[in-house]
């Protein structure tokens, strides 16, 4: 009997993906591993992590039942019918410079999902993937962008109590209808109209992806420059020269025009009092573009 039962949303091929990922001359990834459901995937790597677990191991769950997202949030979505994947990695860098693992991986999905799922694709600093849904009588960027994958990276400290790892989570919206969707402002590649809904097919462009952009970063020692994800990003982040509010916790929004992220991976304001003031952390809301001030 069928371990499973919605004939529309099969589960992860882990054996076709072991294949095409983790074998051949040059493999993405060392191991991966997929679970029928669980809590956290990021949660279960972080606890490999702190057992020894070596760089390269990949966990994705059909279910995910209690995934975390940034500032806390929660994110869950009906079986198989999204991506929980996290990526175990130990990146030989300054820790410094592991600011940019989440942006990188943000940079991944959307190269992933433009070139796969012929969708255009765009980032929410820091690193929401947006998506526009298509609009009758509009071109398909010209629809309303919603956010149909978060990511959220983890430090899981060494024995020495240094950094000895880092776990690398996202979750994709894949193949949801309206109503399974946690929030009015989230979309699914079936909503925004993708060309392919097969997630395994997701699943290798994107880990694929990260893959390359991972080992540049590391090869050029986490320089955002040298390794090409700084002007790659800022050419995906779809907030730059918007007018925005940034939501801090402990202190008023910070308002102002987006004019650049820094090489730090910070979002820098240009305020309204004539500051330019950079962020690292925070909720930022697109009021509208810059352009349209009057």
């Amino acid at each position: 009997m069928s371990q499973w039962t919605d004939l529309g949303r099969p589960p992860l091929r882990r054996t076709a993906l072991a294949r095409a990922l983790t074998e051949g001359p040059d493999p993405a990834w060392r191991a991966i591993e997929v679970v029928a459901r669980t809590g956290s995937t990021n949660a279960d790597l972080a606890a490999r992590a702190r057992a020894g677990e070596p760089e390269g191991l990949v966990l994705a769950a059909d279910h995910q039942a209690a995934g975390r997202g940034r500032l806390g949030r929660e994110w869950e979505a009906p079986p198989r019918a999204g991506l929980a994947v996290s990526v175990l990695l130990r990146p030989p860098v300054d820790p410094a410079r592991w600011s940019w693992l989440p942006l990188l991986a943000g940079v991944a999905v959307v190269e992933a999902l433009t070139r796969v799922c012929g969708v255009p694709a765009g980032l929410k600093w820091p690193n929401d993937v947006l998506v526009p849904e298509p609009v009758r009588g509009r071109a398909p960027e010209q629809g309303e962008r919603r956010k149909v994958c978060g990511v959220l990276v983890e430090a899981v400290p060494g024995a020495d109590g240094g950094p000895g790892a880092a776990v690398l989570g996202f979750g994709l919206n894949v193949d949801q209808d309206r109503n399974e969707l946690p929030v009015p402002t989230a979309t699914s590649l079936r909503l925004a109209g993708a060309a392919t809904l097969d997630r395994d097919t997701v699943l290798r462009a994107c880990l694929r992806a990260l893959a390359v952009r991972y080992r540049r970063w590391v090869d050029a020692g986490g320089d955002p420059r040298t390794s090409g994800i700084a002007p790659a990003y800022r050419e995906a982040c779809l907030t730059l020269g918007q007018e925005v509010e940034v939501h801090l916790p402990g202190r008023e929004p910070l308002r102002g025009v987006a004019e650049g992220v820094d090489d730090d991976g910070r979002l820098v304001i240009a305020t309204q009092d004539g500051r330019r003031e950079a962020t690292a952390a925070g909720d930022v809301v697109h009021v509208r573009p810059a352009a349209a001030r009057g």
